[in-house]
C-alpha cells in the first residue's frame, strides 16, 4: 500500500481512506469483505505493513495518508466543520472529501469569498496557523469611499485595532482609486476579522472581501464559487515552505 510508512491497524487505514467510519469499517471486516494479501481478515486490529495489498470486496485500495485541496468559498457559509443553524463550508465539499476527514485551515468570515485550504495533515495546519510563522495571506477588497495616500501608508506600517493591538506591517496596493476604492492587502498574521478591522482603523468600511492567496498558493481562477479541487504537488510544496521556518515535507 503506497504511502504507509509503518504498520497500522486495518480499521484505522480503511477509515482514513474514506471507506467508512471506524464503526462501519469494523462491520465490513467482521462480514469478511476485507482481505490482506488475498486472505480474508476479520480482525479490525490486524496490523497492515507498507507492502501489504488491502482490498474491499475484491477491489485493491491505494492508501494515501494526507489530502490537500482548495475551495473557492462563496459568501453565506460558515468556516466550520458543523453548525446547528447555518450551512458550513463542509456542505460544499463532495462526500468523497468529507469522508476523508479534511478540515479548513483557518477561517474566512461568513460574507468573505475566496481561497480556503483543507487538509487532514494536522502538523501542516499548526504550521500555517502559528503566529510566529507569519504566513502571508493576500486579499482583494473594495471599500466604501476613497483611500488616501496617508491611509495607505498607515495600513502598510501597521495600525492599532479596536482592542489596542498593533498589526504587523502589511503590503498594500491601490488597484482602483475613487469612491469605491479597490485594494490588494497582504498580511502576515490572522487576527479575528483583521482585514475589516484594519480598514476600520483608517475610517473605511469593507463592502467586499476575497482571499486570493495563502502561503504562496493562489486561488485557481478556473474554480467557480463553491467548487473545489486537489492541490497540485508544487502547491503543497509551497505550503510546507511558507512562512518563517519551513516544515519537513510529508510523504504523500
Amino acid at each position: 500500500m503506497v504511502g504507509v510508512a509503518k504498520k497500522q491497524r486495518l480499521d484505522r487505514i480503511l477509515a482514513r481512506m474514506g471507506v467508512g467510519s471506524r464503526r462501519e469499517v469494523k462491520i465490513l471486516v467482521r462480514a469478511g469483505r476485507v482481505s490482506v494479501n488475498g486472505e480474508v481478515v476479520k480482525n479490525s486490529a490486524f496490523e497492515v505493513h507498507p507492502e501489504d495489498r488491502v482490498a474491499v470486496d475484491g477491489q485493491v485500495l491505494e492508501y494515501q495518508e494526507f489530502y490537500y485541496l482548495m475551495l473557492n468559498k462563496p459568501a453565506g457559509y460558515l468556516t466550520a466543520t458543523k453548525d446547528q443553524y447555518a450551512p458550513t463550508v463542509m456542505d460544499l465539499l463532495p462526500e468523497y472529501w468529507q469522508r476523508r476527514k479534511v478540515v479548513p485551515v483557518g477561517r474566512l468570515d461568513k460574507d468573505t469569498e475566496g481561497l480556503l485550504i483543507f487538509t487532514n495533515d494536522g502538523q501542516l495546519v499548526h504550521h500555517l496557523l502559528s503566529p510566529r510563522r507569519r504566513v502571508a495571506k493576500t486579499y482583494f477588497l473594495r471599500v466604501d469611499g476613497e483611500v488616501t495616500p496617508e491611509e495607505l501608508e498607515a495600513l502598510a506600517a501597521g495600525v492599532v485595532l479596536d482592542d489596542g493591538y498593533r498589526t504587523l506591517p502589511a503590503e498594500v496596493k491601490l488597484l482602483k482609486p475613487g469612491r469605491a476604492a479597490e485594494l490588494e492587502l497582504t498580511i502576515y498574521e490572522g487576527k479575528f476579522h483583521q482585514v475589516k478591522r484594519m480598514l476600520r482603523a483608517v475610517g473605511k468600511n469593507v463592502i467586499y472581501l476575497q482571499r486570493r492567496s495563502m502561503a504562496g498558493v493562489k486561488l485557481d481562477p478556473k474554480l467557480k464559487l463553491g467548487e473545489s479541487r486537489e492541490l497540485w504537488p508544487e502547491e503543497i510544496e509551497c505550503l510546507y515552505r511558507s512562512g518563517e521556518g519551513s516544515l519537513s515535507k510529508r510523504e504523500m
